[in-house]
């Protein structure tokens, strides 16, 4: 089965680092919300979502392209890019997670990272975390795609 990630990257790159990253593992074409057709991520065997982190939210453009699909049964995970650390009772992706689930998908984990962050009172600094994605980070991402993908696989054949 055909995979996909719909990616927002808007800043300095670094979601799409990690997108690319998983990409390699899955062997998934990687799209903005724009370009991609919600009929081609409605067939794909798994649909990565991914965004950089903005106000403690995901990207609306990413958001609105999930609430805009249609309701199936699929498999999906959602990964982020941020400054500023995940605090544990408000995790970024929880929001999208649970727009997921509402269209019927089975969300099959999360990840995030830290990443290269010039929001407004970082950028009187040069920014925070200039080194991120490192390869440490791009190691634990692709390392993420294989535990989805073989959670992925393991659930195909159980169905």
């Amino acid at each position: 089965m055909k995979n996909i990630i719909v990616c927002t990257s808007v800043s300095h790159g670094n979601t799409r680092r990690i997108a690319d990253a998983m990409a390699g593992v899955l062997r998934a074409k990687v799209v903005t919300p724009e370009e991609a057709d919600p009929a081609e991520a409605a067939d794909a065997g798994l649909v990565g979502f991914g965004s950089g982190v903005f106000y403690g939210k995901l990207h609306p453009r990413l958001t609105g392209f999930v609430k805009a699909l249609p309701p199936r049964r699929g498999r999906a995970f959602v990964f982020a890019t941020s400054g500023l650390p995940e605090l544990p009772s408000a995790p970024f992706s929880r929001p999208l997670v649970r727009l997921l689930v509402a269209k019927g998908y089975e969300v099959d984990g999360t990840f995030s990272c830290r990443a290269f962050d010039t929001w407004a009172p970082f950028k009187l600094v040069g920014g925070i975390h200039k080194e991120r994605p490192n390869g440490g980070d791009l190691s634990a991402a692709r390392d993420f795609a294989e535990r989805v993908m073989k959670a992925a696989a393991t659930a195909r054949q159980r169905q």
